[in-house]
């Protein structure tokens, strides 16, 4: 459901009216045109958090349960700026594996379920030399895969789509 609607959000967000512009024209800027990340604006900041946490969970899934011991999905995340005027839901979820599992496989294996689906991935190594990817859905939504702080961790670093955060919602604290 949070899919479709996330779909619909998107199909949506190119229908806003503007006077300079003809009706068979869309209104909304590109990421080319403004070089700042596409906006959903009829996505709320729950909804996005709820999209975000369930994308988590479906990475998560991906790991071989015979590797997993644990999942800590944090319950709160913080809103970081898009832009000026808009927002994105940023959290994370910390995987447990077995100790001595070689994490790098799992990623690679995470990388390609999602590049089998055509989805944009990216794949680089961290300043320590740990393999992560980057699973980039658009529209500013992104998955970063890589090993934990801790040994035996893998860590998912997310970020929803961009959004309007409505009149009067200070964007500080714990979302």
């Amino acid at each position: 459901m949070a899919l479709l609607l996330l779909a619909g959000s998107i199909g949506l967000a190119g229908c806003a009216g503007n006077p300079s512009v003809s009706s068979t024209e869309s209104t909304v800027p590109t990421a080319a045109d403004t070089q700042e990340e596409p906006l959903i604006t009829e996505l709320t900041w729950q909804e996005a958090k709820a999209h975000t946490q369930t994308m988590e969970l479906e990475i998560a899934a991906l790991i071989p349960n015979d590797n997993l011991v644990s999942i800590d999905q944090k319950k709160t995340g913080m809103l970081l700026s898009c832009n000026s005027t808009h927002h994105k839901w940023k959290g994370s979820t910390t995987i447990t594996v077995v100790e001595g599992t070689n994490i790098e496989p799992i990623a690679k294996d995470i990388e390609a379920n999602y590049r089998a689906k055509g989805t944009k991935v990216s794949a680089d190594r961290n300043a320590d030399g740990d393999y992560r990817i980057q699973i980039d859905l658009g529209a500013g939504e992104n998955y970063i895969v890589a090993e934990g702080l801790a040994p035996n961790e893998i860590r998912i670093a997310s970020g929803s789509a961009c959004f309007t955060l409505p009149e009067g919602i200070y964007p500080g604290g714990d979302f």
